[in-house]
């Protein structure tokens, strides 16, 4: 999902390369089963830190230490060096940068919101609504702190606020089969015949040939994990492109493992989510953080851990 915490580059002190991976990629298939039929196993180049990432942070390092600015230009190199943390995956570096952008710029509405997306993968659930508050004060049309807050009311058990949070964030764009599916998470917690209604509704209404719709119709029924599989890579110019698609696909195929009650499947994906270091997306965020609240939650009784199977009845899902 790209561009997921909704925020560009600032314009007009630096120029920010984007990060790129490296061009290959591959596939394998996983071990052939009579029943369950598995996903085809795809992967990714891992995407590394580019060369154009570490001389964006060197030169904004340079920038702080040794111009002479204002208070609104410090603000704004301090928010460009944390993105540039943020995408490379030093996520502590980038936090606080962001508190020193705040610090310098009290009212830097870009800044709350990614303070907020930090707070929420700490689980820190209600000083995360406060970010997201203040982020929405200083810019009421700001489409993705919605979406963000949307999202820490989902993981902090309130669906009827994160509901309608989601259909803001909806309403925005409700072409984008991403939104849709947010909205079903948040609304399927409420009711989850109608959500699936809603959704099929929204499927049906603005369905395109966008490879990413085909992420909504594993969810209706309209096609399996196989066929998903198979339909990611078409139309893939270039290992970053496939590292994100992905990241997307292995993230929502958890959520689609862990609703239906497939624990171990569902932290396969994830930690395949995890794998490929897009480390700017929310599917990645929130991959990590769906692994640290099932660590955290006991297995049904009578459940087995994927350790206490045998290899006999161990998942055709990779081990990862």
């Amino acid at each position: 999902m790209n561009v997921r915490i909704g925020i560009g580059y600032l314009t007009g002190i630096l120029l920010l390369l984007p990060m790129w991976g490296c061009s290959s990629s591959s596939q394998v298939t996983a071990p052939q089963v009579p029943k369950p039929q598995p996903a085809s196993l795809v992967l990714a180049t891992p995407l590394q830190v580019s060369y154009q990432s570490e001389l964006a942070l060197a030169r904004l390092g340079q920038m702080l230490s040794e111009m002479e600015l204002t208070t609104e230009q410090r603000a704004e190199l301090f928010y460009e060096r944390a993105v540039v943390f943020d995408r490379v995956g030093l996520r502590s570096l980038a936090r606080l940068d962001f508190n020193r952008a705040l610090r310098e710029k009290p009212d830097f509405a870009e800044a709350y919101n990614f303070i907020g997306v930090y707070l929420v993968q700490q689980q820190n659930y209600d000083e995360a609504y406060e970010a997201f508050d203040s982020a929405l004060e200083l810019a009421p049309d700001y489409d993705y702190a919605y979406l963000n807050r949307g999202i820490a009311l989902y993981y902090g058990n309130r669906p009827e606020l994160a509901t309608a949070d989601m259909k803001r964030f909806y309403e925005a764009q409700p072409e984008d089969p991403y939104r849709v599916i947010w909205l079903y998470l948040a609304e399927q917690k409420l009711n989850g015949p109608a959500a699936m209604s809603r959704m099929r509704e929204r499927l049906n209404k603005y369905d395109d040939d966008a490879w990413n719709w085909d992420l909504v119709r594993l969810y209706t029924g309209e096609i399996n994990a196989t066929q998903l599989m198979g339909n990611v890579v078409k139309g893939v110019k270039d290992n970053r492109e496939l590292a994100e698609r992905l990241c997307e696909t292995y993230f929502y195929l958890g959520k689609f493992e862990l609703a239906k009650g497939n624990r171990k499947e569902a932290i396969s994906y994830f930690k395949l989510a995890l794998a490929n270091n897009v480390y700017d997306f929310i599917e990645h965020r929130y991959a990590l953080l769906e692994l640290e609240l099932m660590a955290r939650k006991p297995l049904p009784p009578g459940a087995q851990s994927s350790q206490g199977k045998s290899s006999k009845q161990a998942s055709c899902f990779p081990r990862v």
